[in-house]
């Protein structure tokens, strides 16, 4: 019975903080192979290297960096949101400790594209005047959204403070200011577009597609582990 007990433990803990995770693994093996199996038809978009390794490792570490950057901040988010574990572990800095990790990870999804892109440099046919154009344009939103997080949304409540303070920031209200007023979602629609900037200004097209995995990735992240988590620290105003 005892050791019945525990497995049981296990089993309701586990369930918690993957719930709705076979969603996000499903998207992500479709993702993966779709991207490999263009890889694979068109071998020629991984050509060349940079400080000695080819572009198709830069192509593997940039995948690499959101998959481990998304299941970093759903277990960060979970463990802490459900069972207080960071807390517990880290104290009064276990905010700023998950903080320092997100910040090392998401900006490595931005270092590893610009690897890559300088790795399969002029690879995308498209003239240079038209890429800065685009460039310029991408841009403009992705500025006015990091100015809107930073005037009106709060840098620690993007980074996802509400996990660790859930009884604060469900009383606050939902922000219609700025970028904001013109989505809910515009950290994940505006903020990815500095992804493409390094494919443009580069003309890569493995940093190109791999620009375009994240920004399809990160909806399986809001879709099936912050919405739901949205939903429990939110529920009381509803």
């Amino acid at each position: 019975m005892k050791y019945f007990l525990i497995l049981t433990k296990v089993v309701y803990y586990n369930m918690k903080i993957f719930k709705y995770q076979q969603w996000h693994l499903l998207s992500l093996v479709i993702l993966l192979t779709m991207l490999f199996n263009i890889v694979r038809i068109y071998p020629s978009i991984l050509e060349g290297s940079f400080l000695g390794i080819s572009s198709s490792m830069w192509f593997l570490v940039g995948i690499s960096s959101p998959i481990i950057h998304q299941l970093y901040v759903l277990l960060i988010w979970r463990l802490e949101l459900y069972y207080k574990s960071i807390s517990k572990l880290f104290g009064e800095n276990s905010f700023s400790f998950y903080k320092t990790g997100f910040i090392i990870l998401i900006f490595s999804r931005l270092v590893s594209i610009i690897l890559l892109a300088i790795s399969n440099t002029k690879t995308l046919t498209i003239d240079v005047s038209l890429s800065y154009l685009i460039t310029g344009l991408l841009a403009i939103p992705a500025i006015y959204l990091f100015y809107s997080v930073k005037k009106y949304f709060g840098m620690d409540r993007a980074f996802g403070i509400d996990h660790f303070e859930p009884e604060v920031t469900a009383k606050l209200p939902f922000v219609k200011r700025g970028i904001f007023k013109y989505s809910s979602n515009g950290m994940y629609i505006y903020g990815f577009f500095i992804l493409w900037i390094p494919c443009l200004i580069f003309q890569s097209k493995a940093a190109l597609i791999l620009a375009l995995f994240n920004h399809i990735y990160i909806w399986a992240h809001y879709y099936f582990t912050e919405l739901p988590d949205i939903k429990i620290i939110y529920k009381k105003r509803k």
